[in-house]
């Protein structure tokens, strides 16, 4: 079994169908491992995934693309000034913060963690027990999830990646974040996102959409259309925690990365 069988095997998504007669479609001719009209494995219902194309020559799900108008970033109360500030200052004061009550319980405060030059950024929702001891995000079982996301589209944590999370420290028993303390973040989001002038931001996660588009979102309504964010293409898509939790979804994660793949801004 070669590494790309394996890694769709750690999603839950081996063998892939190809899709076939999709009109404006391209799609690259999968390996031979793939190219078979068996089901999706594990309780997946038959899925049309479209298989890992070459970085040069992305794959394209056909009349998925729906750009939105421009969806105003969430307005954080001006707690932080970090406009001038360099990747260094910016992690100090990410250390440094009291802006919200989660620092009370904090071991570490978790920036971020990646290629600061990256194509790529991903966005989760918050630090989890692990990633509070570490200080790096994803590092957890979400992680090793969030790994094989990536390597399933050609990528990898650390190269032409950053991940980030809308919130900086840990919530009390991995709640989800409250909208205050999103606020409070969103400075160093805001910067994060202007020092590294990514090609494309995926979002995983509804904390992490809402925060990057300023307003309610819905998961299942959102996927498959492409949000404008200051210039920057927005996809949404599950949180790898939940995908542990409803491995039936993820098939339509894989959908996700494939479309955001395809829809990478040009330099």
């Amino acid at each position: 079994m070669n590494r790309r069988a394996s890694v769709l095997r750690e999603m839950g998504l081996a063998p892939v169908w190809r899709l076939r007669d999709a009109p404006g479609a391209t799609v690259d001719s999968p390996p031979a491992e793939s190219a078979t009209s068996a089901a999706v494995a594990g309780d997946l219902e038959p899925v049309a995934a479209v298989a890992a194309a070459p970085a040069s020559e992305p794959a394209v799900l056909p009349a998925r693309t729906a750009v939105l108008p421009t969806a105003p970033p969430l307005v954080a109360p001006a707690r932080v000034a970090t406009e001038d500030m360099d990747w260094a200052a910016l992690e100090a004061a990410i250390g440094a913060c009291r802006a919200c009550p989660l620092h009370e319980r904090r071991t570490m405060a978790v920036p971020g963690v990646g290629d600061r030059a990256a194509d790529w950024l991903f966005v989760g929702e918050g630090p989890g027990a692990e990633e509070d001891l570490r200080g790096e995000p994803f590092v957890g079982q979400a992680g090793k999830l969030l790994d094989a996301m990536l390597a399933a589209i050609g990528l990898a944590r650390g190269r032409n990646v950053y991940i980030a999370n809308a919130v900086k420290c840990r919530p009390p028993g991995n709640r989800t974040p409250e909208a205050s303390e999103m606020a409070a973040c969103q400075p160093y989001l805001e910067r994060q996102i202007a020092l590294l002038q990514p090609r494309i931001i995926v979002a995983l996660g509804r904390p992490a959409a809402q925060t990057l588009l300023g307003g309610e979102v819905k998961i299942n309504a959102a996927r498959g259309r492409l949000f404008d964010r200051a210039g920057i293409p927005v996809v949404v898509t599950y949180h790898p925690a939940y995908l542990l939790r409803n491995p039936q979804d993820k098939a339509k994660a894989w959908e996700d990365l494939c479309f955001a793949r395809a829809a990478l801004a040009p330099r």
